[in-house]
């Protein structure tokens, strides 16, 4: 007998547990039911159910907690919200998040100095903003004639909604000053309008922020042959003939190194780890790693004007206040940045005790750039140095070209004109994030439509020349984005899922008719 705690084989592994591996379970759960499938987190589970949004944690010291087991090898630095200001050049991470120790930023290069990541059930599903805009212009995929469909079933998987906010009474003010100042010219689709949001209401009218758990769902949480395994890191995709045959993982409350045969295995990382544990695994495709793509971001602060006090209530608990709701200014190609605008949870500005400061009324805003894609923007791999988890650590090249800052300085200029259109603002220049600081990295695992040697997998999923082998995640998308990419990766997903679906469903069937042949032949011979 083994004691391992992992099974022989399975007919799905997959890496991760965040929204897109999540979305490869349900699938899998909804369409093929029989399939043995088993999921590994490198993470501890930190909250119930199983990859739910620390959000949803109503008592703040058990929230803190979840954030500090979420943060891996960085777990106890500081981060954002740690007491004291931010100041100029330091690196923080958000709560729930940790940086990388080096190999962020090299000369003569712009790096990524707050590249993050998370390690626990749910991925980053369990500390994002939930924000779901669909893509637009050149956002989209042009090659998937199928990409509104997939849109709507990860709509559905992710349970968004645009309706979360609409009591919020100063989200209609909002709306109506930054229409007032968008809207000329735009076609209807990417007029100023409510952020789509994996949110929804309880019926005590308190706030359900989705996480991988919402994307799981009850199928999944309820198919028997579906088991997750935490602190479980996957240290290499086991390949057989030129197959993907299972992984090699270990167990990392006992350092055990077991190996699991799979059909099919389904990598669903960030995309920093994803495209590590591929090069870990000796795949390594042309384009493994490149294009690389963050989403430089610009904030800003303004003050509403011509609000009353006691509109609103103000939360104290450490969750979203709701006075302001969440409103987005779709990306076009004429203006190459996606807005979010929403109140924040503080002043960033010190204000004195008399300062009749209405809650809710102090709002941020938020332009995200799409980047100029550039092959020499990459991931990384040194074999010869281990990171904190014993894989070759990561090492990013990346820069800001020419068209990039022409871009970042529209969005300077818009943002400030946006910020005078809700109110007025708290201070005269806007704020440039460190590069990295969007969360939003894509591109390193890129999909495409032919095998050119600039994409990793095909628009299934399904990695070239590795039959079985499918990566998920943020890094599957090829475009350059301004937009939250979360959604388009779950629809994504939602694709390779079928395909997979649809392999196990047709060798069911044919293992099926051949059982019947072989019975009859048996009648036949008596």
């Amino acid at each position: 007998m083994s004691s391992s705690r992992y099974p022989a084989s399975v007919d799905v592994a997959i890496v991760g547990s965040g929204p897109t591996a999540s979305a490869y379970a349900r699938i899998l759960s909804e369409r093929a039911p029989g399939a043995t499938i088993a999921m590994f987190e490198v993470g501890p589970t930190v909250s119930n159910p199983p990859g739910a949004h620390v959000k949803n944690i109503e008592d703040p010291e058990r929230r803190t907690l979840a954030q500090r087991a979420s943060e891996g090898p960085g777990a106890g630095a500081e981060t954002v919200n740690s007491p004291g200001a931010v100041k100029s050049g330091e690196r923080r991470a958000r709560p729930g998040t940790y940086l990388m120790a080096d190999g962020y930023a090299f000369p003569g290069e712009d790096g990524m100095p707050v590249a993050a990541m998370s390690s626990n059930v749910g991925g980053m599903a369990a500390h994002w903003t939930a924000a779901c805009p669909r893509p637009g212009g050149r956002e989209r995929i042009d090659f998937l004639a199928d990409l509104d469909q997939l849109l709507a079933e990860a709509d559905r998987l992710l349970g968004v909604t645009t309706t979360a906010f609409e009591g919020a009474p100063f989200s209609g003010l909002v709306h109506d000053r930054l229409a007032a100042a968008v809207d000329g010219g735009r076609a209807p689709a990417f007029r100023v309008q409510p952020m789509p949001l994996a949110v929804h209401r309880r019926e005590d009218g308190r706030l359900v922020w989705s996480g991988s758990d919402v994307v799981m769902g009850d199928v999944t949480r309820g198919n028997p042959r579906f088991d997750l395994f935490d602190e479980s890191l996957v240290k290499r995709v086991l390949v057989d003939g030129g197959r993907a045959a299972g992984v090699e993982v270990e167990d990392r409350r006992t350092g055990g190194i077991h190996h699991v045969a799979a059909r099919y295995v389904v990598v669903g990382g960030d995309a920093l780890r994803t495209p590590q544990l591929l090069w870990a695994s000796g795949i390594r495709p042309a384009a493994l790693g490149r294009y690389l793509n963050d989403q430089t971001q610009v904030v800003f602060a303004s003050r509403l004007r011509d609000v009353s006090p006691g509109e609103g209530e103000n939360r104290t608990d450490g969750a979203l206040s709701e006075q302001s709701g969440v409103t987005w200014v779709p990306y076009t190609d004429d203006m190459p940045f996606h807005g979010q605008i929403m109140q924040l949870d503080a002043s960033p500005i010190p204000l004195a005790e008399d300062d009749p400061v209405v809650p809710g009324s102090i709002v941020g805003l938020g332009l995200f750039c799409a980047k100029d894609l550039q092959r020499e923007d990459r991931v990384a791999f040194d074999d010869a140095t281990p990171d904190s988890y014993g894989m070759p650590a990561l090492r990013i090249h990346y820069r800001l070209t020419a068209k990039d800052h022409e871009v970042l300085e529209r969005a300077r200029q818009e943002i400030v004109r946006l910020g005078n259109a809700v109110g007025e603002p708290l201070d005269e220049r806007p704020f440039v994030l460190p590069p990295g600081a969007s969360l939003h990295y894509q591109g390193t695992t890129r999909m495409g439509e032919y095998d050119d040697g600039e994409s990793v997998c095909s628009p299934d999923s399904q990695v070239w020349d590795v039959p079985g082998l499918f990566v998920a995640g943020n890094g599957v998308i090829p475009t350059a984005t301004a937009c939250n990419p979360t959604l388009t990766s779950v629809a994504l997903a939602v694709r390779g899922a079928g395909r997979i679906a649809t392999e196990l469903a047709g060798a069911a069937e044919l293992a099926g008719a051949l059982l019947m042949s072989d019975s009859d032949n048996r009648m036949t011979e008596q």
